[in-house]
């Protein structure tokens, strides 16, 4: 899916980043989680009125016609620190890996694999210079080498000598990566409230924040309702939270996820197409990037059996006269799986959601409230118009917490919800 100037819309050029840009003092962003997950309060929008709700009720207001849809994507201890043989310290904090390049696959390799990292004092790290981080476990000592592969890209390459897998290497020598914006070290409690109640794949240096406010109690609500629901995989990367810099929305350099698709999941969600009530930004970018990829699909894209797809930052605003309904996209991923006798088709997606976006999969959102002037925020006023004021004032004035520890929102923007 390669995009000319010449297809994507015009009006992107006037979604300008200044606009979206609210003023949050300091003491607003949470530091520390609740001590009950689902105490945290709920701001209840929808059609335009605003409510102020505890999350713990909030099976009361979910659309009974609509699929709940979470991302079970779980964090990984991501953020390590190598040190030169000057004694100078290399923070390394892992992103992508390149060799393999799905996460799952990655995280079980043994001796060696490399990644895409954000790296914390680079200037001091020479070229041709392999640093070490030594850490003793279980009565053995263990060392992990790392090298520049690509050093104007960022890759990494790690080696070890002991017979373990990657990812038990880092849940010993690597740390939780706390968002930057949470100005302190990560702690026992973090290890255990900086992941979801139902994150079940390894992979993500970030959590799906707006789950982290469900418990077992708010799910037996949920199934008591009868509103089904559903988990999906996009493992949050770092690039969540790296400003746009850009006046222009459209040209900020976007970010990729990697998502799984599995097939029989899509089964389950087919009936809901349309419909469903996305948890959190990062469920939200699945759902809409799969009507995309169905999409994309459709018209003719066919990567090779076996190769990872792409849904580019703007595959949705290709001028286009007619567009599947999401059902069909969705069927249509199906019966690509199917074809190819694939039941698990692993790719990434850069879609950049922002005002202007007509969205296809999603009839509401559970969210928490995001920094001014990310994609986040931009996803947000995407979904609920020029509204997103109205509601971020609100939450400002009512001792609202914000990010990632932060209070949340359901917001229900279109008519006609049944309740």
């Amino acid at each position: 899916m390669s995009l000319s100037d010449s297809e994507i819309s015009t009006s992107l050029h006037h979604i300008l980043l200044s606009d979206y840009h609210y003023d949050l003092p300091k003491e607003r962003i949470a530091q520390h989680p609740l001590e009950e997950r689902s105490h945290s309060q709920l701001l209840h929008y929808k059609e335009g009125a605003i409510a102020h709700l505890r999350f713990a009720n909030i099976s009361d207001q979910l659309p009974s016609d609509g699929m709940l849809v979470l991302n079970d994507t779980q964090v990984v201890k991501a953020r390590m620190h190598f040190q030169r043989a000057t004694g100078a310290k290399i923070e390394i904090l892992l992103l992508h890996p390149q060799t393999p390049s799905e996460i799952q696959e990655a995280l079980q390799q043994h001796e060696t694999c490399t990644w895409e990292c954000v790296v914390g004092n680079k200037k001091r790290w020479k070229d041709q210079e392999t640093i070490s981080l030594n850490y003793t476990w279980g009565g053995e000592n263990y060392e992990v080498k790392a090298a520049w592969k690509e050093r104007a890209h960022n890759l990494i390459t790690f080696h070890w000598a002991h017979d373990v897998p990657f990812a038990v290497l880092l849940s010993q020598m690597a740390e939780l990566p706390l968002p930057p914006y949470i100005q302190r070290e990560a702690s026992a409690e973090d290890l255990i409230q900086y992941q979801t109640v139902y994150a079940r794949e390894k992979g993500a240096v970030a959590a799906p924040t707006a789950g982290l406010h469900f418990t077992e109690a708010v799910f037996q609500e949920i199934d008591d309702r009868q509103i089904p629901r559903q988990t999906v995989t996009l493992h949050v990367g770092a690039g969540t939270f790296l400003p746009v810099k850009t006046e222009q929305v459209a040209d900020h350099d976007m970010h990729r996820e990697q998502m799984v698709l599995e097939k029989e999941k899509l089964q389950k969600l087919l009936p809901y197409a349309g419909k469903y009530i996305s948890v959190g930004t990062t469920s939200m970018r699945f759902l809409e990037s799969l009507y995309w990829l169905g999409d994309a699909i459709l018209q003719g894209y066919a990567p090779e059996d076996g190769q990872a797809f792409l849904v580019e930052k703007l595959a949705p605003y290709v001028k286009r006269d007619q567009l599947p309904t999401p059902l069909v996209a969705i069927q249509a991923i199906i019966d690509c799986m199917e074809k190819r006798d694939n039941n698990r088709w692993v790719g990434e997606t850069q879609i950049l959601i922002m005002p202007g976006y007509t969205f296809k999969m999603c009839q509401g959102l559970i969210t928490n409230f995001h920094m001014p002037e990310t994609t986040l925020m931009l996803l947000v006023a995407a979904f609920v118009g020029d509204d997103w004021k109205k509601i971020y004032q609100a939450a400002l004035d009512n001792d609202y917490r914000f990010l990632s520890y932060g209070d949340s929102s359901l917001l229900l923007p279109r008519k006609g919800n049944d309740m």
